[in-house]
């Protein structure tokens, strides 16, 4: 392994950061990185098994949509308001004054949760209050009072997670600025646990047919509604001891004036302004997606709204979760210290080593995920009050989501890129720019597709093809910052395995209709269909990860070998720290 893909490999350890002291570098580097990696794949696990439950128990009807909108506005206030600061700003910030202040940033990181809590619960209940006109800023004009009752009832229920989702946020950012990456990513499986406990209850006391009746009794929307909130409530509170076993005791404080967090106000200002733009666009695919399963209650075709194109996002955010997100959350922290440094060159280097190793892991994902998206979800979410033909359409949508998985990972990586620069505005223009395209495509395309069960498709596909667009405005604005960051290198690695991923997935799709010569038609499959398609999905994975491999080796991509001898070495020092 050469010495840049050490130093990659040594920036994506979850221990590196200032809060372990050199003696323990070693061994806590890989022990931290190990246990990220495996919260994080157990969680998107969890995750998912929460999903299949969730669509188990209500399809992906006009009811399904009511629990999908009100369950998510939470999410979306809580981003909209201060979630999105967070993560963009506090890590950096945090970093910087443990690094510089006396206390090691203890008396600044009280006084910002302080701050930051006493606005969440301002904004729950406010919220809370306001549950009418924030469902009708998501719900097309001509959605039926039926549905929009319950979506409102739904909301109610789950805006109170607004704060708890700011507690976990804060105290994860907490932990990770002192090197604890374990727990924040865990956190969200007992979360996962009590949702599936509660979709599970509710298959119990109400059945299969109730979503597809259209109504749900008081009880049944309160125990939906209760128990996803009590997920996140105990997502949150399970942090708690973990932050006193690191040494920090939260103690309110209210003296914010003069105490530094004028200048975290102000990089939150852009970021607020970032999240603000794209809640805009999301209402509008909100409302179409709303409005496509409106048409096809109407035109009586396969169901397919909010609930298709949200848990088709969640499977194609799935591989940029665990692979993506634990090597930047590792990296950002070093970026932010090499950019306070002034070392713009370096972080160019570690930004562009970063896209090409995660690019190398991504593309194969991708392609296997456009060629089995159909038969994955039939799979996952094709049981219960969810029918085939639903799953059918979920997979679908899939397919055309990780046409742009690519731009999103690496458009991902440049914006932390910019956060560690402590740039917060230029990547506001950038999230404008997107946008823009975004809804320029996805209005056309949506009624382009009118009258068809195509109408979700046409989101992702807009969604997509504004990543692709996105990816190289941001990766030229932020070389032309850096001065430099090796793009010749980095677009000649992606290209070629681009090409590898191309030649993997027509093997994969040649051998997919080969085996399946049966249609995928019906209402329900047969065990044995079933268990036909998971063959076929296993065994053109394991194919087109061969060819690709070979492929890329043919073209002498040494990123593969690179991350394969990284896989190797990160296994090797976690075993050994886990028995020092």
């Amino acid at each position: 392994m050469d010495a840049e893909v050490a130093e990659a490999a040594r920036e994506s350890q979850a221990g590196d950061l200032a809060a372990n002291p050199p003696s323990a570098a070693g061994r806590s580097q890989a022990r931290s990185s190990a246990v990220m990696a495996t919260g994080t794949v157990v969680s998107r696990i969890t995750g998912v098994a929460r999903d299949i439950a969730m669509t188990a128990a209500l399809g992906f009807y006009l009811v399904s949509d009511a629990f999908s909108l009100g369950n998510s506005l939470p999410n979306i206030v809580y981003i909209l308001i201060i979630g999105g600061a967070l993560n963009a700003v506090f890590i950096p910030q945090l970093v910087r004054r443990m690094a510089d202040d006396d206390d090691d940033g203890v008396s600044y990181a009280d006084r910002l949760l302080t701050l930051v809590g006493t606005i969440l619960v301002v904004v729950s209940i406010a919220a809370v209050l306001l549950a009418p006109w924030i469902v009708d800023l998501y719900t097309p004009d001509d959605y039926p009072a039926q549905q929009y009752d319950l979506a409102v009832a739904f909301a109610r229920l789950c805006l109170p997670q607004i704060a708890f989702y700011g507690i976990y946020t804060m105290l994860s950012q907490v932990l990770n600025a002192r090197g604890r990456f374990g727990a924040p990513m865990f956190a969200p499986i007992a979360n996962n646990v009590v949702s599936i406990a509660t979709f599970a209850l509710f298959l119990a006391v109400a059945g299969t047919t109730a979503a597809q009746s259209g109504t749900l009794s008081s009880s049944e929307v309160l125990l939906l509604g209760i128990g996803t909130t009590l997920g996140v409530v105990v997502q949150a509170l399970i942090l708690l001891p973990v932050l006193w076993r690191s040494g920090y005791r939260w103690r309110p404080r209210f003296d914010w004036r003069e105490s530094g967090l004028g200048k975290a106000g102000r990089l939150a200002t852009w970021t607020i302004g970032l999240v603000l733009v794209n809640q805009i666009a999301y209402i509008f695919i909100t409302r179409m997606a709303a409005q496509a399963n409106v048409n096809a209650s109407a035109q009586d075709i396969t169901a397919a709204g909010i609930t298709t194109y949200q848990k088709a996002h969640l499977v194609f955010m799935l591989p940029h979760s665990i692979i993506t997100v634990s090597v930047v959350t590792a990296m950002l922290p070093a970026l932010a210290r090499l950019a306070h440094s002034g070392k713009l060159r370096e972080v160019g280097s570690d930004v562009a080593r970063t896209m090409r190793v995660v690019g190398v892991l991504i593309v194969p994902i991708a392609a296997i995920l456009i060629v089995n998206g159909a038969q994955v979800s039939i799979l996952l979410f094709g049981y219960g009050a969810a029918t085939t033909n639903q799953a059918v359409s979920m997979g679908l949508t899939v397919s055309v989501f990780m046409t742009g998985l690519v731009p999103f990972t690496l458009f991902y990586v440049l914006l932390r890129g910019y956060y560690a620069l402590e740039d917060t505005r230029t990547p506001f223009f950038l999230t404008v720019v997107f946008n823009v395209v975004l809804l320029g495509l996805a209005f056309p395309l949506f009624l382009l597709a009118h009258g068809t069960a195509l109408q979700i498709i046409m989101l992702a596909l807009a969604y997509s093809l504004s990543y692709w667009f996105a990816l190289v405005i941001t990766w030229f604005v932020l070389a032309r910052r850096l001065g430099s960051m090796q793009s010749g290198r980095t677009v000649w690695t992606l290209a070629r395995t681009l090409i590898a991923g191309v030649l993997a997935g027509g093997i994969m799709f040649a051998m997919t209709v080969w085996v399946l010569r049966t249609r995928l038609e019906g209402e329900q499959l047969t065990w044995h269909l079933r268990g036909v398609l998971l063959l076929s999905v296993l065994a053109t994975s394991v194919v087109g990860v061969a060819v690709y491999a070979a492929a890329a080796w043919a073209m002498r991509v040494g990123e593969v070998s690179d991350v394969l001898s990284l896989a190797k070495r990160v296994t090797g020092r976690a075993r050994r720290g886990s028995t020092a």
